[in-house]
Formats: C-alpha cells, sequence, structure tokens
C-alpha cells in the first residue's frame, strides 16, 4: 500500500511539474510575441536578461525569507554552466535571423539526438528501441508542423551548430549539477541566475543592436508595452523554475521529446489569438503524429528493461545516501 501510495504522490508530482512548465512556457511565448510583433520590442536578448534579473529578485526573496536552503556550487561549475547558457540564447537568436525558419526549427529538433548521444556517453544511458522509434516519431510530426523552407548558409549552420550543442549541454548540466551537489531547483537557480542576468544585461543592448540595428534606448515605451515587458518577467520566473524541476525530475531527453507538446499548444494558441491561418490540415497531421510520438515515448521509457537505463550512477556530494529515491524528488519537495 505505501509504495503504491508513494508511487501515485510521484506521478501526481510530475505531472504537476510538466503542467507548470506547459502553462509558463505557451504563456510566455504568447506574451513575448504580443509585445515584439504588436508592440515592436525586438529585444530578445535584453529581455531574457530581464527575466533572469526578475528571477534572481525572486530567488533572493525566498531566501532571505528563509524558504530556500544554503548551499555551494564551485566556481568552475557555475562558469561552464553560464556560458553553456548564454551561447544557447544567444546561438538561438542569431540562428533565427541568419537562417530561414524552416532550418532553424530543424536545428531545434537536433537537440533531442544530441541530447540522447550527451546521456548516452556520460550517463551510460541505453535506450530500448521502442524509446529510440518514439523520439523519431516526435522528431517527424514536429517537423511535419513546423518546417517550411529549408535554406542555410555557412555562417548560419555554424550560428545553429552553436545553439543546438550548448542548448544541449546547458539542459544536461542542469540535471548534472541537481545530482552531484544536491541542489534543488530553487537552489540552482539561485546560483546561476544572477550571473546570467548581468552578463545578459550587459551584452544584450550591444547584441540586439547588431541583430535588428535598433537601439533599446530609443524605444517608444508607453504603458501597455511595459505592462507587457512586466508580465512576461513575472511568467519568466515560473518558466525558469519548472525547466530546473522538470530536468531535475527526469532528464533532458525527456524534456526535449514531452517539451514539444508546447509546440504543437503554440500552434493553437496562435491561431486562436493571431488569427494565423496555418492551422491546415498538413499542420494537423503533424500534431497528431507528434502526439502519439509523446505518448509512445512515455509509455516505452516507463517500461521495466525499456526504459533508459543507466548503467553507471553519477557519484554526488552527498554520496548515495538517498540512491533508492527518485532523483530531484526529495530537493524540489522541499525549498
Amino acid at each position: 500500500m505505501a509504495p503504491s501510495s508513494k508511487a501515485d504522490k510521484k506521478g501526481a508530482a510530475d505531472a504537476g511539474a510538466w503542467m507548470f512548465n506547459v502553462v509558463t512556457s505557451v504563456g510566455i511565448i504568447i506574451v513575448n510575441k504580443a509585445l515584439m510583433a504588436t508592440y515592436g520590442f525586438s529585444y530578445a536578448t535584453t529581455l531574457t536578461g530581464m527575466h533572469f534579473a526578475t528571477t534572481t529578485l525572486m530567488t533572493g526573496v525566498l531566501r532571505w525569507l528563509g524558504y530556500i536552503q544554503a548551499s555551494h556550487l564551485p566556481f568552475p561549475e557555475l562558469l561552464k554552466f553560464v556560458v553553456f547558457a548564454n551561447f544557447s540564447i544567444v546561438g538561438m537568436n542569431v540562428s533565427l535571423m541568419w537562417n530561414s525558419v524552416g532550418f532553424y526549427q530543424i536545428a531545434k529538433l537536433s537537440i533531442i539526438p544530441v541530447s540522447c548521444l550527451l546521456e548516452v556517453l556520460f550517463d551510460k544511458i541505453r535506450y530500448s528501441r521502442d524509446t529510440k522509434l518514439s523520439i523519431g516519431v516526435v522528431l517527424l510530426g514536429v517537423g511535419v508542423c513546423t518546417v517550411t523552407d529549408v535554406s542555410v548558409n555557412a555562417k548560419g549552420f555554424i550560428a545553429a551548430f552553436i545553439a543546438v550543442w550548448s542548448t544541449a549541454l546547458q539542459q544536461y548540466y542542469v540535471h548534472y549539477l541537481q545530482r552531484k551537489y544536491s541542489l534543488s531547483s530553487f537552489n540552482l537557480l539561485g546560483h546561476t541566475a544572477p550571473s546570467q542576468a548581468a552578463t545578459l544585461l550587459l551584452l544584450g543592448p550591444f547584441l540586439d543592436f547588431w541583430l535588428t540595428n535598433k537601439r533599446i534606448d530609443t524605444y517608444d515605451y508607453n504603458t501597455v508595452s511595459v505592462i507587457f515587458i512586466v508580465l512576461s518577467c513575472i511568467i519568466a520566473v515560473g518558466t525558469n523554475l519548472s525547466q530546473f524541476i522538470c530536468i531535475g525530475r527526469f532528464t533532458a531527453v525527456s524534456f526535449q521529446v514531452l517539451g514539444h507538446m508546447k509546440t504543437v499548444l503554440v500552434l493553437i494558441m496562435g491561431f486562436f489569438f493571431f488569427g494565423k491561418d496555418g492551422l491546415n490540415l498538413h499542420v494537423v497531421l503533424g500534431m497528431t503524429i507528434a502526439v502519439a510520438g509523446m505518448i509512445w515515448y512515455s509509455n516505452a521509457s516507463s517500461k521495466p528493461g525499456g526504459k533508459e537505463r543507466r548503467s553507471l550512477s553519477l557519484p554526488t556530494s552527498r554520496q548515495q545516501k538517498q540512491s533508492n529515491l527518485p532523483e530531484s524528488d526529495e530537493h524540489d519537495g522541499k525549498v
């Protein structure tokens, strides 16, 4: 009875974490789309810096109130994470500017196989045949939904290559650091958000000027645009936190595969909110394939003997004391 109850609680917590991530991620995409398309605030890198500044403020308040426990993250580890994370953000922005939308989407899809490779190399994870096939179905479905024109050039390919590998490394590192140093999602955010906020707010205006030829100090701020900026920053706190919770509880690969549900929802929401006529039979077919692949992946990866299996466990700083507990389940339970 007790094991079943524990499994049920974990299942509910897992579902809650996914729902939290999906809602905040879709919400911030819709808000940012309105902010950039309707109100012309095209300073994506600087806006991301604002997001992390707001997240830093939130973690600081929670630490001051005693809700976040003291923890340690060595500076070299922090530096590597910030480099990966910032290259991911900048790389994706530059890739979108230099590539066609179709190739940009293909690059985003390739994060999944790169993440798989990292887990195979560093965590010694093995994927069952069904798990591999289900990942392929998800990639096919999302590709059918999103990939249209595909053209590529040398500098665009380099930008996409950097973006894909830095994103995969950053997401792998979230899981790695939480396990190795026994950090909760709040703890890890508390360590990383200030550095990301500082670097992105410092470099963001210059990068945005290079990408858009517009200076952020010349933007015509008004009440509505400021409200949207504030709303974007508030939602971003939840997006950042939910990403760390989900990757900590699962893996970067699972986060990417099931995370494409957000792509499907964004397409649907875009149709309703922005009046796009892109929700045609072709796109609906892609959505159906993608969702079927996600369901198959969830089933295949959770089967005993058929799921992702770890042949070697990663040493942690609190060695194997909690080896019988689900990863990050306890840490996320107490912030």
